[in-house]
């Protein structure tokens, strides 16, 4: 598994209502401009940076399953989150455990010790926007 640090290395922040009609953009380090954007979420769809095109959809999210891409097929199923578990894949047995998720911190695999925690979200976020920042941290390390 990725080693993770065991901080929050993203700042999610939800745009002004009504300019980006409830967009979610999320942003490297502590980056706050255009070119610190590392996605976008809108609606079931997680876009690369702030490209509004199909074509850079990285995932989509349908009944706690993510896809890649604009699929919604199963064997396009990347992860499954059910009941605070994050399963690699269609996945639904403890050996598939990548993460369990417990009030806002997410720990690596089935642990509860403080020294795996992978990261931690200081507020809500729907399943679409986890999903944005957990692909996020995945990928910055």
């Amino acid at each position: 598994m990725i080693n993770y640090l065991m901080a929050i290395f993203f700042l999610l922040a939800p745009s002004a209502a009504g300019a980006d009609g409830g967009v979610v953009k999320v942003f490297k380090g502590t980056g706050r401009y255009r070119s610190d954007i590392f996605c976008t979420v809108k609606g079931d769809r997680i876009f690369k940076g702030t490209s509004p095109y199909r074509t850079d959809i990285m995932y989509t999210i349908k009944d706690g399953k993510v896809y890649e891409g604009t699929s919604v097929y199963e064997s396009d199923v990347v992860m499954t989150i059910r009941d605070g578990i994050i399963y690699k894949g269609k996945g639904v047995y403890r050996t598939d455990i990548l993460a369990t998720v417990k009030d806002g911190k997410v720990y690596s695999g089935t642990s509860s010790y403080d020294s795996d925690i992978l990261f931690t979200v200081d507020g809500n976020l729907t399943l679409e926007e986890f999903v944005a920042v957990w692909y996020s941290v995945v990928n910055i390390n």
